[in-house]
């Protein structure tokens, strides 16, 4: 039975997940659960949580979808830490694990209709769901149907229509690393018309979209980018715009990431920028008091992302240096099936574990780990 035949509604899931979190039980003690949603229930998320003897690419998948769908069931918005995350990554592990539940998608094209000609798409919070929106919906076109719908067509459009002046996107500045920047909004509005089938060919040249674009593309190349984090962004977008950038700003980039890359064969998130880069500098404070500060431990984020993106940029699998990520990564997982980051938030939900395990297991994929 292949993963997209489960019943996501059923009460074997909750089971699952329950039991494999059990020992978080002291750790967790009353905090609420990370997720929760009729038969779903995901206990917070810990650094204490025992990491797994084997690798689960099921438990994975089940912790995502279940997660998505509670989020979605619950607080019925799109948000760029969990069911945002979840259909810009998901789609391609359709071939491995099946397609995700058709009730996302619909869900996407529902709040892309809701946003359409709203005054609200040029806020920050709602500029960078335009993005997420779009991205989803292009994944789910390019992984899932290959073809490109009308529903994604209208959803591009109403996020073109939260383009500011510049060329970049709408973005909290308070809420890292997701809502960090107008840059970051910028990176995720180009990877989805670069996703999305055939959508950027079939632009005319006098066509207002292409105009859009070409700001989009002046932005990115002009636009001294944050941060390091920003830089493996705007990478990322490269290996989907091949004319973006040159090959030596390419290498360069490349080279950057491995510049990161730790003795563990892991990346870690607070590498990538000093605490005041982060958005606003509203969290450097929080960041610079933490105890491993000036070691900060690999995590799932970034050491997923960092392989997505390089294997993206032509890295082979049996690099040295990938494969030591690999190994991190297959034995860092949790007993939930989750990847552990810190937020560079909050220290309550940690709801990063989510884009963690998103490209923990993704990069997984791009590597023929699953």
């Amino acid at each position: 039975m292949r993963l997209a035949d489960l019943s996501w509604k059923s009460g074997l899931i909750m089971v699952v997940i329950v039991g494999a979190n059990s020992a978080l039980a002291d750790d967790a003690g009353e905090k609420e659960p990370q997720y929760e949603s009729e038969s779903i229930l995901i206990p917070a998320a810990s650094a204490d949580e025992p990491k797994r003897a084997e690798f689960s690419a099921e438990l994975a998948d089940r912790y995502l979808t279940d997660g998505a769908l509670a989020w979605t069931r619950e607080q019925q918005c799109v948000t760029c830490h969990t069911n945002g995350s979840y259909l810009a990554v998901r789609g391609a592990l359709t071939d491995k694990l099946g397609p995700p539940p058709t009730e996302l998608r619909t869900f996407f094209v529902e709040q892309a209709r809701t946003l359409e000609g709203s005054d609200k798409v040029r806020s920050g919070a709602t500029g960078m769901v335009t993005t997420y929106i779009s991205l989803g919906l292009a994944e789910w076109d390019a992984h899932i149907t290959k073809t490109r719908s009308p529903e994604t067509d209208q959803a591009l459009r109403v996020m073109l229509s939260a383009q500011l002046e510049d060329g970049s996107w709408p973005n909290a500045d308070c809420w890292p690393p997701l809502e960090s920047s107008s840059y970051h909004g910028a990176t995720v509005a180009a990877l989805a018309v670069a996703t999305a089938p055939g959508w950027l060919a079939e632009l005319g040249e006098d066509d207002s979209e292409r105009k859009q674009i070409d700001l989009l593309k002046q932005y990115l190349r002009g636009t001294d980018p944050p941060h390091d984090y920003a830089r493996l962004l705007l990478l990322w977008v490269a290996t989907r715009m091949p004319d973006l950038i040159d090959a030596d700003r390419t290498t360069k980039l490349v080279n950057t990431v491995w510049s990161h890359q730790r003795e563990d064969g892991g990346w870690s998130l607070r590498t990538f920028a000093t605490p005041e880069k982060w958005g606003a500098g509203n969290r450097a404070e929080r960041l610079r008091n933490e105890p491993d500060f000036a070691d900060p431990p690999s995590d799932g984020h970034m050491t997923g992302l960092a392989v997505i993106v390089l294997r993206d940029a032509g890295i082979p699998a049996d690099d040295k240096r990938i494969q030591a990520a690999v190994h991190w990564l297959k034995t860092n997982q949790r007993e939930s099936g989750r990847w552990w980051t810190r937020s560079l938030n909050t220290d309550t939900y940690h709801f990063i574990t989510f884009s963690s395990t998103g490209y923990s297991l993704l990069a997984l994929a791009k590597c023929g780990e699953l």
